[in-house]
């Protein structure tokens, strides 16, 4: 996401370093996981994480609630890096644009069925490598090809709000400002690193608790790939300023600034460099569809098996069984990327992405929160709290306006009217606290395990 439209994002229209606030809430949720969340767990030093307080804690209908919304929100959100990755390999070919969806899709699968976790965690390292490398590239390159170098990117992009880092509007309906990255990230944040098994696969990889618990807080680092690449951004505004697109070019922007960066790419770097920093952007695509479709398989099977099933199985039958889940669930995330390109209208990616993942990550970590509290409830409150949590996020979040509006059942000027002035960001805590207050008031109290 960050490599491939994040540049783009930057040059659209209104858009500056102000994004980088809502990386304001990351560092205390990740500081709080890696010191809470990870703890030892068992004898020889394994690794437990708090979201499988969930399962161990309450009954098995909230166990089944919380993978469940897993699923849900993981296809939500890994379905637009997918369409993101499309999108630069539709710009490189020209192949339809629905066929590169199930081309990177099939790829991704198969990558995942070369190995097991050890494949997926040193290919992230290889690939984190190249995208890094593939980023730095691209701005040096900017740089170089604008007239006045830095001191033109800086002062150009100055004056157009570009650098612009601080934004202290009070409007709930911006999406970038200090008060998200200081009051809403941080649910979102948390959510994301104390709940989502696609980062707790790597914390059980660990050797044991300290090393997993360093490795969280030691993530807080990705916040300077983003910024490098919103610098990338930056340097685009400022070199289409000084080298106008062409009409093709420019009717591509037009229809969306997700384009940018990978016409770039294609159209001005010579050969060798732009194959490099397309296998930038491919690598890191394919390090989270890898990484999301091994999660996907591992939860599906846990769900219907205790660990203890899972121990004595015969490990072939087990393997099978979960390269099986694997190409279902890659099936699946194809086919609902494809679902998703023709419903979601001109959302840019990057809103797109963030937005997905707010009709599940506040109600996971309400549950979370419920999970490690000494309240004990059963699973009717929750169910309740996550109901209207998504009655709320289809609400303020334009996705249904959109789709009603593509089938011809409401208008533009209907949605506008319908749809409340509040950034999508809030979602995170407004649902977290709904789920947590639904499942403590109206929750059954049940007997401590």
């Amino acid at each position: 996401m960050d490599i491939a439209v994040a540049p783009g994002f930057r040059v659209a229209r209104g858009q500056s370093l102000a994004v980088v606030e809502r990386g304001g809430g990351l560092l205390d949720p990740e500081v709080a996981i890696g010191d809470l969340a990870v703890a030892p767990a068992g004898d020889g030093g394994a690794v437990g994480i708090a979201v499988e307080n969930v399962a161990e804690k309450k009954e098995q209908g909230a166990k089944k609630l919380t993978t469940l919304l897993f699923f849900l929100g993981s296809i939500l959100g890994q379905s637009v890096r997918l369409l993101v990755t499309t999108l630069v390999l539709r710009t490189c070919t020209g192949i339809d644009f629905h066929l590169c969806i199930w081309i990177i899709g099939g790829f991704a699968v198969l990558w995942t069925l070369m190995g097991g976790m050890t494949t997926v965690i040193w290919t992230d390292v290889v690939q984190f490598g190249v995208f890094v490398l593939g980023g730095i590239l691209a701005l040096l390159w900017i740089v170089g090809s604008l007239d006045g170098g830095w001191g033109a990117l800086i002062s150009q992009a100055g004056e157009a709000g570009k650098l612009r880092l601080i934004n202290l509007s009070t409007d709930p309906a911006v999406e970038f400002t200090l008060w998200v990255g200081l009051l809403a990230m941080p649910f979102q944040n948390m959510a994301a690193f104390g709940t989502d098994q696609l980062n707790a696969q790597r914390i059980f990889c660990c050797r044991n608790a300290a090393d997993a618990s360093k490795a969280m807080i030691a993530s807080c680092i990705s916040q300077l790939i983003t910024i490098l690449m919103l610098f990338v951004g930056a340097g685009l505004f400022v070199y289409y300023l000084q080298h106008p697109p062409g009409p093709a070019e420019a009717q591509l922007f037009r229809e969306s600034p997700d384009y940018v960066f990978p016409v770039w790419i294609t159209t001005v770097l010579p050969p060798g460099v732009s194959g490099l920093i397309l296998a930038a952007a491919f690598a890191a695509a394919i390090s989270s569809l890898d990484s999301i479709l091994a999660a996907l398989s591992q939860t599906f099977i846990s769900l219907f098996h205790t660990p203890e099933q899972l121990e004595s199985m015969d490990q072939k039958k087990l393997v099978f069984r979960s390269r099986v889940a694997v190409c279902v669930w890659g099936i699946i995330l194809c086919a609902f990327a494809v679902a998703l390109d023709h419903l979601r209208g001109n959302i840019n990616m990057v809103n797109l992405a963030f937005g997905m993942v707010s009709y599940t990550y506040g109600p996971l970590l309400g549950m979370f929160l419920l999970a490690l509290s000494p309240l004990k409830r059963d699973a009717r409150g929750l169910w309740i709290g996550l109901g209207l949590s998504l009655l709320l996020a289809l609400w303020v979040r334009p996705d249904l306006y959109t789709i009603l509006k593509n089938f011809g059942f409401i208008t533009a000027a209907q949605a506008a009217s319908w749809k409340p002035a509040l950034s999508y960001a809030w979602l995170f805590p407004m649902t977290c606290l709904l789920t947590l207050g639904s499942g403590i008031l109206l929750g059954r109290k049940t007997q401590a395990r």
